[in-house]
C-alpha cells in the first residue's frame, strides 16, 4: 500500500496511552484498519487531521512520555492527496466517512465508521451501545461487546438474534485499488527476488490419528482443523532454519527475531489479505486454532491491527480448501520465503516395502536465493514432515 486515509481518531491531545492501545482507525486498498501505538506516553499533537490522505509513513501524531506537561496542539490539516476519479464514476457529492450517527428518534450518536459498519450488519441499536472512546464515542471493541452479551430486561424474553446479512462484496473501485497493490507487489517480487522453487509429499496418517481422537470428546466449534497443525509445524521447524524467517533489506539479509506467521487469506468478493499470527511458535495447537480462527474473521468483517498488517516474518498459504493439489507462492517482500500446503488427499504410499494409503499433503517452498540455498530449504522441508510425523510434541 501506498496510501492510507484517516477515518477516525479515538484518541484526542491530552490523553494517556499505552503500548498496544488502538488510536486511530486507517483505510487502505485492502480495508479499514486499526492503528496501535507502539509506546506509552500522553498524545500531544495529531499531526493528521480525521478524512485526510497522506503517504504511508506520513506521521500520524506525536507524544511525549508523561514527565513534565507540554502544550497540546490540535489536528493539522496536511495537503490532501487524492487520487482522480475515474472516467466512469463521477466524484462523490458528500464524504466517505461521517462523524457521527443519527437515531431516528432524532438523538445524536457519536461512533467510528467501523463500528457503525458492524452495528449495521449484526442489528444492533447504537442507541443502547455504550461508548468508551474519547467523549464517549463507541468503538469497534464496544459493539463486539454488545453482539456476544446483548442487554434483556429481566423479566422480559431476549429479543431474537437478528439475522446477519452477508457483508456486501467490494465495490469495483476498490476491488480495482486492491489487484492494482497486489499487482505491484507481486510484481516487485519477481523482478527483485531471485525466486527457488522447492516441494514434498508428506505423510499425514500419524497427525490425522491424533487429530481424529482430540476431536472426539469436543463440540464442533472448538474442533482442531488440520491448518492449525500445519501452521504449528511450520513455525517449529523456523526455529531450527531461522534464514527462512527474516527480510532482505538494505541489500543484506536481517534474520527476524521472532516467529510471526503471515496467513493468506482469502477475502469475500475476491483479493487476498496475509495478517500475522504473533509468535506462532509460542503458541499451543489449540491457541493456534483459536488465533487462526479469530484471524480469518476479522479479516473478513474488518477489524484487523495495524501490527497484523506490518509484522509477519514468512507467509503460509494453504488453498487444500480449495481443491489445489500444491501452490507456488511468489514471496512478499521483504520476506525471503512462503510456504504452501496443497490438498490432503489419499494417495498410494509405500512404507517398508509395503504400500497402502495414506492422507498425503504436498508442501512447497519459494524462498530468496540471496538468504539461503536449495539444500537449505529441502532440510527445512524435511524438519515439516519430521515434526508432522509427531503431532503429539507439537
Amino acid at each position: 500500500m501506498q496510501f492510507g486515509t484517516v477515518v477516525e481518531w479515538l484518541v484526542k491531545p491530552g490523553d494517556r496511552v499505552k503500548r498496544g492501545d488502538v488510536v486511530a482507525e486507517v483505510e487502505t486498498e485492502k480495508g479499514v484498519f486499526e492503528v496501535e501505538i507502539g509506546n506509552p506516553g500522553v498524545i500531544d499533537e495529531l499531526t493528521v487531521a480525521k478524512g485526510a490522505k497522506v503517504p504511508v509513513g506520513t506521521v500520524l501524531a506525536r507524544l511525549h512520555d508523561g514527565a513534565t506537561p507540554h502544550d497540546v496542539a490540535a489536528p493539522v490539516e496536511p495537503p490532501r492527496v487524492e487520487r482522480a476519479p475515474s472516467p466512469q464514476t463521477p466524484a462523490p457529492a458528500q464524504p466517505a466517512t461521517k462523524p457521527v450517527v443519527a437515531t431516528s428518534a432524532g438523538h445524536v450518536v457519536r461512533a467510528s465508521p467501523l463500528a457503525r459498519k458492524i452495528a449495521e450488519a449484526k442489528g444492533i441499536d447504537l442507541t443502547s451501545v455504550a461508548g468508551t472512546g474519547p467523549d464517549g464515542a463507541i468503538t469497534k471493541a464496544d459493539v463486539e461487546r454488545a453482539v456476544v452479551a446483548p442487554s434483556t430486561t429481566i423479566g422480559e424474553p431476549a429479543a431474537p438474534e437478528p439475522v446477519t446479512q452477508p457483508t456486501a462484496p467490494p465495490t469495483s473501485e476498490a476491488m480495482l485499488a486492491m489487484r492494482h497493490a497486489v499487482a505491484k507487489a507481486v510484481a516487485r517480487s519477481k523482478r527483485e527476488i531471485p525466486h527457488y522453487y522447492l516441494a514434498a509429499d508428506i505423510n499425514l496418517g500419524r497427525m490425522s490419528a491424533w487429530l481424529e481422537l482430540q476431536n472426539q470428546a469436543r463440540a464442533v466449534t472448538e474442533r482442531i482443523l488440520p491448518a492449525a497443525v500445519l501452521l504449528k509445524s511450520v513455525a517449529l521447524a523456523l526455529r531450527k532454519y531461522p534464514a527462512l524467517n527474516g527480510f532482505w533489506t538494505d541489500d543484506a539479509h536481517q534474520p527476524a527475531t521472532a516467529i510471526h506467521l503471515g496467513v493468506a487469506i482469502s477475502l469475500r468478493g475476491g483479493g487476498l489479505i496475509a495478517p500475522a499470527i504473533h509468535d506462532a511458535d509460542r503458541l499451543s495447537v489449540d491457541a493456534l486454532m483459536r488465533a487462526l480462527s479469530d484471524l480469518v474473521r476479522r479479516a473478513r468483517s474488518g477489524g484487523l491491527r495495524s501490527s497484523e498488517m506490518t509484522d509477519a516474518t514468512i507467509t503460509v498459504s494453504n488453498l487444500g480448501d480449495e481443491g489445489a493439489a500444491s501452490v507456488f507462492g511468489i514471496i512478499y517482500p521483504p520476506q525471503v520465503a512462503l510456504v504452501g500446503f496443497g490438498k490432503i488427499s489419499e494417495r498410494p504410499w509405500a512404507d517398508g516395502g509395503m504400500l497402502g494409503v495414506r492422507p498425503v499433503v504436498t508442501v512447497t517452498l519459494a524462498a530468496d536465493h540471496r538468504a539461503t540455498d536449495g539444500h537449505y530449504g529441502s532440510r527445512f522441508l524435511s524438519e515439516v514432515g519430521l515434526l508432522l510425523q509427531s503431532p503429539e510434541s507439537l
